[in-house]
Formats: C-alpha cells, structure tokens, sequence
C-alpha cells in the first residue's frame, strides 16, 4: 500500500533537478500512506515526473522500489494498493514467456523505434524467461502490461489499486484506478501543468495549484456529507471514478476516464442470466468463493489481523480467515460507555467463539474527541461520516500489532443491507399511488404538530419504526418521513431518504448541484426492482464515496493497508446474479450472507438490530463540543467567509442545543467543512 503522485509540465521548461524535487514534495506529503520508503522519475524531454511513498507489504527489500521501469524499459509505473492474483499472472507470465514485437529487439532498434536517447533503454533484449527482479506485485503488473497492454491488463488483475503508468514509447500516461474504487486518485489541470496524486494534498504541494473551492461540489457535499465522484471540492480537480482508465499525452488533455469494468454493466449482465440452482447450492458457491477472497487477501510478509465489529459482514470475514489459518487470527474492536454506540460486546463473543486473538479498546469521549483536529488533514477534502472517528481509533489500534487488516465493507450494498432499502420500497408501495398535492398535504400535516406530541404518543407508533431497525426519537423519525413523502417517483424518494440537507441552495448561496449517479438514469441498470436499484446506487455511490473513503483515510493515516474480501470482483459479479428473494427473505437482510455464515458460528451470536459505527455526536455537541461548535458556527464567522448562509445553520443549532430536535448529521456537514476551512487556510 503506498501514496502515488506526479505531473506532465506541458511547457517543458523545467531541468531534471526541479522535476524530481517537485515530485517528491508532492510524494513526501503521503508519507504517512508509505513510511518505508520513497523514490521520484522524471523525463526531462517530455516534462513528466512521477514519485512514490512505499508501505512494503509484499517484497520487503529493495527490489520493490517504485517508480519502478518494466524489464523492457518502455514502462514506468508508480502504483498503489494490491494485486491479489499476482501469483498466477507470474505464472502464466512465465509459462508463455516469448519474445514480443514490443520488446526492444536491439540499442539501435529501440531508438529508431521510440526517438528516446540511448540512456532510456535500461534492458538489453532477452528471449528466456522474465528475469525477475524480486517478487512484488508491482513488478508482475508492469510485465502484464508490457506482454498484454493496459487495458487486457486491467481485466486480469484482481485487486485494489490506483496507477499511473508512463509509455516512454508512445510518451502516454495512463491512470488507472480499481473496479470497486478502494483506492484513490484525483486529477486535474493548473495551467499548462497536469496533476495527479492518490490525495489532495499532494496536488497541493505542487507550486503551480491554486485551491478555489467548488461551489456546486460543495452544495453536493452538504447533501451526501461527502464530495462525489467525479467531482472534487476544487475547480479543475476530479477524482477518478471506479472502474476507469483515462490515458493522455503531454499536451491538452482531450479524453475521458474510459470504462473497462462497470457495476452496471455487471448488474445487467447477472440479472439476464440469474443464478437458478438452489439456495444450498447458492449458499455452498458463495461459501466457497468468499473462501479464495478471503485466502488471496491474507497473503503478506507482515503481520495481518481483521476489524470485528461482531456484525454479520466482519465476522463472515474473520470466521473464514480463522477456518484458513493455522494461528489464531489477530482481531481488532473498539467500544463506547454509550450503549447505542457500543459493539464490543457483540465483537468479543463471537470472536470467543472463533478462537482468535482479539484485541479491544474501550474509548473515552475525551479520547474520541482528540481526534476531531486531525480529520480535515486526515480526509483533506470535506468529509461528514462521523463514523470516521471510530474507523481510525479501530486502525489506530490495529496498526499497534498488524500491518494489514481484513474489513468486512461491501456486505451491505451487495446483499441488501441497509434497513432504508426495506423503508424506501414500503413507503413507496404505501403512497406511491397517491397524487403529488395529496402527498404534499399529508406531509405538511405531520409537520404542522410540536414534536412534543409525537414524543409524548411514541408507545403505539414505535413499534411500527422499530421494524426497520435504527434508534432515535419518534418525532426524528416522523419529521424525516414527511420530508420525502412528496417526492415524485421512488429513486427521488430514496435520494430524500439518503440526503443531509436536501434544499443545498439555501445552505450553499448560488451554488447548483452539478449531476451525479442519482440524477442520472441512463446510468442505471434496467431493472424493474427498486431494491436493485437502490443497491446499484448504493454500490456506485455511497460505497466507493464514503465508505471507502472513510476506511482508507483512516487506516492510511496510521500507515495500515485495509483490504476487503466482499469487494472481489468476482464475489460482485456473482452477488448480481442471484435474485433478489436470496438477498433479502420474509424480512431478513443479507439471507444467503448469513448462512454462509451459519457454517462457522451459531445464529444466536449473531441475530440483533443492525448498530451503525458511528459515535454519539449529537450528545457531544450539547456537551464537551459545544465551545468548538459554537466558535465554528458562530454567525459573523460564517458571514465573512461567505460560503454558508447562517440563517438554516444557526436555527439547527439553536433547536438541536435545546433538545427539541437532532440535527447532528446536518450540523457535523457544517462543522467538518468549517474545520476543513480553518485547516485549508493554514496549509
């Protein structure tokens, strides 16, 4: 796992000397993504530079070094994260090693070919097998793509990964970023100067980048509580999306990230040719897919562990990582006093029952708390999932024994989840029929009441709620309900379900949201479920925008790789193929998941509400926060800034303060962009 980053200097103005120092302010700013070691490239002829933070995982010597040039000399790469099948891509490598008409045949041919100076031919001509350097994956990724190019390349590497890759014969530089969008990587123009980094802080270290706020981007994070791809919180910068390749010359960038895997794709593919055995037959293929998953993902020269939550999705993970190993797997929960918030309990029973060796932190508020300076460094973009504190508190605690640690992320999207698919399709079927006025009517009438009246009558309408899972205050509830009742069709329905703050131009003046995936249908799959669509939503946005962002900012901030067996391509693609009715069955979520499940612990362990991993803000900011809260929000400030309009923030702040309403995910969206602010000016 490692921080990649560089430029193309399109005005060719800079010697070699300046390039490489450019380069390696802009890797050493992810140092924390590679402690071990660093190294820089650079092309004076065409202008290019590209430098490398390393976190040795796999090949701990020196033969792992990036940028590292591919045996032939046409390729440089500079990549971060893991190709899980490299094994068998050596092999196959070796097994059909022959001369290719790529190959460089001779000095004097290479330069006729190529027009580059002898000193850039690094490898005479070899017909034998690939002379392998070392045994990193890294070195088997630039041997696939000089035997096959990139893009069948691309099709055979199972991993997380993000790379750039410079052709020193065709002078193009290709970026690359995984099927699932585990890794990062943003882009974008300064100029004549073009940037790439797996963070934005590496964009920033280059002298040429100017940071002015995205306006429309900043509307969009204050409905999602994340900036979605591709859209970046700075003009001219974008994030890569999943599953894409974007390749360019050094002169004006014309092309477009390019698919060569798609979830929609995958989606539309599964559903026209379901899976239509059995469920035993479908519980035994899962059981034995997640098995390789999980088995590819447990190969490193350091020490590995896994994050136990005691949730269906982590303890599947753990349960088949213990069922492989000859020692007891390392395991990693962290716990509140707040029993809302508190699954350490539920962890540490079913990893009694696994028999691993498992490791618990209980926090205090004050030591949550701490953390709170560090997320705009940390997140480097303005970033709301107040889960995101005890994701680094669990890989902080973590990276004091492993190096590596298994997640069990993607279990919810692929196998319906999230309580809100089974509220947003009941809701639906209950008043999707009626008129847009009558829908409109019913929700002013459930918001015309004090919230006192629903709170004081919550005995005979909770249980209704209760169904769905979740915890909160009835009036909360019933006030979010009305919110989306008047929507027009049910994914409107769902993207109000899923929304912060859904009027973004009052909170955002002048600001329009730019589109995204949901407001985009003709990037959906066909399907006439909208329990698959809403899972595709969730699998193209929500996942590879927050959750994975969250997972990889926190444990790359420790310098712990985190990787996840559910978000195998193959382990998608069969997910996709089975029907709906074995993901979700009278009532259950994740049916076919916990059955595979059954195999290695008892059901008893397992079966409660779904607790999300998050922390009690809301409390927080009534109490220790408040001071930090009130001097964020403070009326003036957010006048002179000019980005936010007070009125909405300042009126949720005085009703969240006073009891009568929680609003701790609007007001977090407002809190971690004004800190990011304060943070942005110093930098």
């Amino acid at each position: 796992m490692c921080g990649i980053a560089g430029f193309i200097d399109t005005s060719r103005q800079k010697n070699r000397q300046e390039l490489e120092t450019i380069a390696r302010l802009m890797a050493d700013s992810l140092r924390h993504r590679g402690p071990d070691d660093g190294g820089v490239w650079a092309d004076t002829e065409t202008g290019i530079a590209l430098g490398h933070r390393r976190l040795s995982i796999l090949d701990l010597s020196p033969q792992g070094h990036q940028p590292m040039v591919s045996h032939c000399g046409r390729y440089v790469i500079s990549f971060n994260g893991e190709i899980y099948n490299h094994r068998e891509i050596r092999t196959e490598l070796e097994d059909g090693c022959q001369k290719t008409d790529d190959r460089i045949g001779s000095r004097k041919d290479a330069e006729a070919q190529s027009s580059l100076p002898p000193s850039s031919i690094l490898h005479p001509p070899s017909s034998s097998p690939t002379p392998w350097r070392g045994h990193s994956d890294t070195e088997v990724m630039l041997e696939a793509i000089a035997r096959w190019g990139i893009e069948k390349a691309l099709q055979r590497f199972n991993g997380m990964f993000a790379f750039a890759v410079w052709d020193r014969k065709e002078r193009i530089l290709t970026l690359a970023r995984d099927r699932l969008g585990e890794k990062p990587l943003y882009y974008g123009w300064m100029g004549k100067t073009f940037l790439f980094g797996s963070e934005l802080k590496a964009l920033r270290a280059h002298p040429e980048f100017r940071a002015e706020i995205n306006r429309d981007a900043l509307a969009l994070f204050f409905r999602h509580n994340y900036v979605p791809v591709p859209y970046s919180i700075y003009q001219n910068v974008w994030k890569l999306p999943a599953g894409t390749m974007l390749t360019s010359h050094p002169s004006p960038l014309t092309s477009h990230p390019a698919l060569y895997w798609s979830v929609k794709g995958v989606a539309e593919e599964g559903l026209k040719n379901p899976f239509t055995d059995s469920a035993e037959d479908g519980i035994h293929q899962l059981d034995t897919l997640l098995r390789d998953a999980v088995k590819l993902r447990m190969e490193a020269d350091v020490p590995l562990g896994a994050f136990l939550s005691g949730g269906i999705d982590s303890s599947t993970t753990v349960a088949l990582m213990q069922a492989q190993s000859s020692r007891p797997v390392k395991t990693f929960s962290i716990g509140f006093d707040e029993s809302g918030y508190n699954e350490a309990e539920h962890a540490g029973r079913v990893a009694r029952h696994l028999g691993t060796e498992h490791t618990e932190l209980y926090v205090k508020p004050q030591d949550a708390m701490a953390i709170i300076p560090r997320l705009p460094a940390l997140y480097d973009e303005p970033f709301a999932d107040s889960s995101q504190i005890p994701t680094f508190l669990v890989s902080e605690l973590a990276r004091r024994h492993v190096i590596v640690s298994l997640s069990g992320d993607g279990g919810d999207e692929l196998f319906g989840g999230y309580p809100r698919f089974r509220i947003c399709e009941d809701l639906w079927k209950k008043i999707g029929w009626l008129p847009s006025v009558a829908k409109r009517a019913i929700a002013g009438l459930i918001k015309s009441f004090p919230v006192q009246i629903f709170d004081r009558n919550s005995l005979w309408v909770e249980p209704v709620f209760r169904r769905y899972g979740g915890s909160g205050r009835l009036s909360d509830k019933l006030l979010r309900a009305a919110d989306v009742l008047s929507a027009e069709n049910p994914e409107a329905m769902y993207l109000r379900l899923i929304s912060h703050w859904d009027e973004t131009a009052k909170i955002v003046p002048g600001a329009s949201e730019p589109p995204t995936i949901h407001t985009s249908s003709a990037h959906w799959p066909a399907t006439s479920s909208l329990t698959n669509r809403m899972m595709f939503l969730d699998t193209v946005g929500y996942l590879p925008d927050d959750i994975l962002v969250k997972v990889d900012r926190a444990s790359m901030g420790v310098s712990l790789e985190a990787r996840a067996p559910l978000l195998d391509h193959r382990v998608v693609e069969f997910a996709w193929r089975l029907p709906l009715a074995m993901k979700i069955r009278d009532g259950e979520s994740k049916w076919i998941l916990r059955r595979v499940l059954d195999r290695y612990a008892p059901r008893v362990l397992i079966e409660r509400p779904k607790m999300g991993f998050g922390a009690p803000i809301g409390d927080w900011l009534r109490g220790p926060l408040r001071e930090w809260a009130e001097n964020l929000l403070e009326e003036g400030r957010l006048k002179n800034e000019g980005f936010l309009n007070p009125k909405p923030i300042r009126e949720k702040w005085t009703e969240h303060f006073s009891g009568r309403r929680n609003w701790q995910y609007h007001l977090w969206d407002v809190l971690m962009f004004q800190a990011w602010l304060e943070a942005s000016k110093t930098n």
